[in-house]
């Protein structure tokens, strides 16, 4: 998907795709022993609050906003290198600030 979502279907895959990119980071990160415990506490508050917003988006209480979802105070403070899908963070933000993206072009 180029740009930010069109519709709330693609917006919700992204949240989804967020949240198992995450699952997958913990996963890795448990065989990791070396730095497990001081790696992994910000990917799980990640997951918590993506998962919150999550269910929110499920019970129809979600509201777009205009201002950085709060999950962005942790997002912020990360690269790629260790936050590999930093990228897909920005992009739910600026659609969360922004709306969906809807013009025909």
């Amino acid at each position: 998907m180029n740009g930010h979502p069109k519709t709330a279907e693609e917006y919700v895959r992204l949240v989804d795709q967020a949240l198992d990119e995450l699952g997958d980071i913990l996963e890795a990160a448990s065989y990791d022993f070396d730095d497990v415990e001081s790696n992994v506490g910000f990917i799980e508050a990640l997951k918590k609050e993506l998962t919150e917003m999550r269910e929110r988006m499920r019970d129809g209480s979600y509201q777009f906003g205009r201002n950085d979802l709060p999950l962005m105070r942790i997002v912020k403070k990360h690269t790629e290198k260790d936050l590999p899908c930093v990228r897909l963070f920005y992009l739910i933000n600026q659609t969360h600030r922004q709306g969906l993206d809807t013009s025909d072009s």
